[in-house]
């Protein structure tokens, strides 16, 4: 009879399985079983949310550990959440302690008890978070050599999440130190329910050789989807700004919005994403006040990250719980795969910016055998009077909604690109392996770092003109000893002591927005900026006049140019190029999707009536006033590189999501300025533009010069695309315009 998967595992975890109740394995599970145990290659295990991958895993890993006389860790799980390794401790728990192989959780709020104890006898599986390998190899290293330097394997969960930004780039070196470390390289498996380009994730497991990575991904029933794009107007009188959380019990959009969500919601488990804290916080009151006007238990709460811990675990806990119906309000923080029970439905405020972040969201409905996935979109559009911005006129939400939608549909997930954060985890790095080893070599360091993987984008020379910044007088990070051997100088020693060194990323920073004297508030910018930019704020548009990197301030000066565009700006999660193409393309078709409401529908058929009238299928730039916008149709990066140029023409612009948006210049002027870009300026030549260069933590120890050079790398290709970039105008556009507004009026 032919050996089955089941067959394969260590008796006791069949013996663990079948006192689960199972009735067979999971198609994933199957797959991975066969592979792990028949080959040492590493492996992506790519399957829907609860579709069993963690299991998949590490049944046939402890399969393999339980046999193992070597001292030292077998299996180590690294995980972006302390939640989420609570989690499956708990989730693994009995079947380890059954196979009589330990399991260890190594984090800030783990107990020391079982980590002692692994010291002394260093064996099993240890669960643990990239800072808290950041701090064993810092803090101590004999004992991270005795733990972790006989590794058989690697798990990631969440891969996803590491693919791109600074945690990603952090634990890349991480593992690779580990590897370093090693008599043999551990394998390494991933996890992840939300992967687009399987070769992206192959190759950060295995820069080396990414074709050797075997790719278990099973296809596997979808549960049934059941969706809803639900659109709001504004109330004519709803101002610009319009302060969501001071208003109540009006006729603004959000509170029709908390109106549905509560009539529908309640009762159940959910999850309403709302985008920003303020919004949760609005949402929340809202749906607070309205237990109270009914008279009923308040099932809605807020989670973000300003809130204690004692409160967001205090709502985690009542979701996995699920005696009691709960919604969860909350901005990205219950995004990753934090075991909440069975969700019923998933809401979210605003059209879906990121099909990454919407898919790993709908995974958290129709985890149980045969229930739906369920997903509802709120949208909100300005009220239109005889001044409205064409934009805001071609009612960009709702679109963007169907345009996301289909991309869903059509298992669409951004692809990440280089990351910005590579220079300052390369300084991290440079501190931390020198303080783990108490000096290091620059050739060393290099090998180290960047000989493979993302990192690799720092060549050798950048290498050194990092080394060189870093050890100067200026900087003080470094210092170099008469044999060459570099040690940490007074300033590295200080970073280093600190305990916020483990972590290599900085959450939710804003920008000081100051004019004169007067400070205006703080913003969250991601997109890049020039002296010249504009912003919306406050109900105002404003002009950057200055910029300070290193204290990230804006100095701002009030525009004269007419209205204040009402539609989204300087948002912090980026669009991709395909989901502006999808976005234009839903302006071109005349299908009505079911999933829509009625009110959607009116709003889509108004946008792409608007569309067609001012003749955008040819046209690429529109007068707003005494603005012009070019509608590009393609994503953030290549917009921002587009206002960038502009604003090296001596033109106020900004940077949204259909394009750019030029003040005081006409459709005509525009034109003339468009087509004298190709070829004039590289993108080293704009990278002097750029005022917000330093992103990510440490780049205020870096060099301006290499911080330019790594932004004209990133932005190459964009710039080499403005080349095809053609814009055109209709001579009968502005009367077009002026129809429009007249009609409306």
């Amino acid at each position: 009879m032919t050996e089955t998967s089941f067959d394969r595992l260590h008796p006791e975890v069949r013996r663990w399985i079948r006192d689960e109740g199972w009735s067979e394995l999971r198609p994933v599970q199957d797959l991975a079983i066969r592979t792990i145990l028949g080959s040492d290659r590493d492996v992506v295990i790519a399957a829907a949310t609860a579709a069993g991958k963690t299991e998949a895993a590490f049944l046939p890993l402890l399969t393999q550990a339980a046999g193992r006389e070597e001292r030292g860790v077998s299996i180590l799980y690294v995980a972006p959440l302390k939640a989420l390794i609570n989690d499956q401790h708990r989730r693994l728990d009995l079947l380890c302690e059954r196979m009589e192989v330990g399991l260890v959780r190594w984090h800030g709020d783990a107990p020391q008890g079982p980590k002692q104890r692994v010291l002394k006898a260093p064996r099993g599986v240890v669960m643990i978070t990239p800072e808290s390998i950041e701090a064993l190899l810092l803090r101590r290293s004999t004992d991270a050599h005795r733990l972790l330097g006989s590794l058989d394997a690697i798990v990631v969960d969440e891969l996803h999440a590491f693919l791109q930004g600074p945690r990603g780039l952090h634990l890349f070196s991480l593992l690779r130190r580990l590897e370093l470390m090693s008599a043999r390289r551990p394998r390494r498996i991933g996890l992840s329910a939300t992967l687009g380009d399987m070769g992206v994730a192959a190759a950060w497991l295995n820069a080396q050789a990414p074709t050797s990575v075997e790719i278990i991904q099973p296809e596997g029933a979808a549960p049934e989807l059941r969706l809803q794009v639900r659109g709001y107007l504004e109330p004519a009188e709803s101002g610009p700004s319009g302060d969501d959380l001071e208003v109540d019990g009006g006729d603004e959009a959000l509170d029709r919005i908390a109106d549905h969500a509560f009539s529908v919601l309640r009762g159940d488990n959910a999850l309403f994403f709302g985008g920003s804290r303020r919004n949760v916080e609005a949402l929340s009151d809202r749906l607070l006040r309205r237990s109270e006007q009914a008279g009923v238990p308040n099932e809605f709460f807020p989670h973000h990250g300003s809130l204690s811990k004692e409160l967001r675990e205090e709502l985690e806990t009542r979701l996995k719980v699920g005696t009691l119906p709960t919604t969860a309000i909350a901005t990205t923080t219950l995004e990753l795969g934090i075991d909440l029970g069975s969700v019923k439905s998933v809401a979210q405020l605003g059209a879906p910016r990121s099909l990454a972040s919407l898919r790993q969201r709908l995974g958290r409905s129709g985890r149980r055998k045969d229930t739906p996935a369920i997903l509802r979109i709120y949208t909100r559009e300005r009220h239109l009077g005889r001044v409205s911005d064409p934009i805001d006129r071609l009612r960009p939400q709702v679109v963007r909604a169907v345009a996301a939608v289909r991309l869903l549909l059509g298992r669409f997930v951004e692809t990440p690109g280089e990351d910005p954060a590579i220079v300052t985890v390369a300084i991290h790095q440079i501190l931390s392996i020198i303080t783990e080893q108490g000096g290091a070599r620059a050739d060393a360091l290099y090998k180290t770092i960047c000989g493979a993987g993302p990192l690799a984008a720092l060549t050798p020379g950048d290498f050194v003109e990092l080394l060189k910044w870093i050890s100067g007088p200026e900087v003080g990070l470094i210092e170099q000893a008469p044999d060459g051997t570099l040690m940490l100088a007074a300033v590295g020693e200080e970073l280093t002591a600190a305990r916020d060194f483990y972590a290599v990323f900085e959450t939710d920073q804003e920008w000081r927005l100051i004019h004169g004297t007067r400070a205006l508030g703080s913003i969250p910018i991601s997109n890049v900026l020039a002296v010249g930019s504009l912003l919306a704020f406050a109900g105002r548009r404003w002009r950057v006049t200055d910029v300070d990197d290193r204290a990230k301030v804006l100095t701002v000066a009030p525009h004269p140019a007419g209205r204040l565009p009402k539609f989204d700006r300087q948002s912090v999660e980026p669009i991709d190029d395909r989901l502006a193409a999808e976005i234009r393309s839903v302006y071109l078709d005349d299908d009505l999707p079911a999933f829509l409401d009625e009110t959607a529908v009116q709003l889509l058929k108004e946008g792409r009536a608007v569309f067609r009238a001012l003749d955008l299928a040819e046209n690429s730039l529109v007068a707003s006033g005494t603005d012009t916008h070019i509608l590009t149709w393609r994503g953030t990066a290549m917009n921002d590189v587009l206002a960038v140029c502009l604003a090296a023409a001596g033109l106020d612009c900004e940077a949204h999501d259909l394009g750019v948006t030029v003040s005081g210049t006409t459709p005509l002027e525009v034109a003339g300025f468009v087509k004298k870009m190709p070829g004039a300026l590289t993108a080293a030549d704009l990278s002097e533009f750029v005022a917000n260069l330093q992103k990510a933590k440490y780049d205020r120890f870096s060099s301006p010069s290499l911080l330019r050079r790594m932004w004209a790398r990133r932005h190459e290709g964009a710039v080499s695309h403005l080349s095809s970039l053609t814009v055109s105008v209709s001579p009968q556009a502005s009367l077009i315009e002026r129809k429009v507004h007249s009609d409306e009026g």
